[in-house]
């Protein structure tokens, strides 16, 4: 299996403007000075990437009230990122990458096992950017179910 390259602690996130579920642009540096989780999820509407955005939305009040946004990032057009959040009452934006340029860059995109098979895809990742910029939490493929709760307990929100 040929090896993606990952982010670590300590590395400074790779920047990034995409579009949202309406297609407006959202930055990276639109949260400088905030703590933000990204996370990086395969497809809207599937029943773990579901599990796992409803735990997010779930958990946002208390993830907002320690001072941590959220922003989820998949392979999805704008279309179906719309439609994703307003089925599911969505409270963060979800950003379309179809390109997948910045899941690469973040190390979520690349080989990884499937039901015994290596195939090419998206690796569910979730990091925490700091206040500055810098990776402060990296975890790739964590599991949907669970990871909110865990990733809380992480971080003591």
């Amino acid at each position: 299996m040929a090896e993606t390259t990952r982010l670590s602690v300590g590395d400074k996130a790779p920047a990034f403007t995409l579009p949202d579920a309406d297609s407006a642009p959202v930055s990276l540096s639109d949260y400088a000075g905030r703590k933000v989780i990204v996370y990086f999820y395969p497809a809207a509407s599937t029943p773990g990437c579901t599990k796992q955005a409803c735990d997010f939305r779930d958990s946002l009040a208390e993830l907002e009230g320690a001072g941590i946004d959220v922003i989820g990032i998949s392979p999805d057009k704008p279309e179906k990122l719309r439609k994703f959040i307003d089925q599911e009452g969505l409270t963060f934006p979800l950003l379309s990458d179809p390109e997948k340029s910045v899941l690469t860059e973040w190390g979520a995109f690349g080989e990884k096992k499937l039901y015994g098979k290596i195939v090419n895809g998206v690796i569910r990742s979730t990091f925490l950017v700091d206040e500055d910029g810098t990776i402060a939490l990296a975890q790739y493929n964590v599991r949907a179910t669970g990871h909110v709760a865990k990733l809380r307990r992480d971080l003591s929100v």
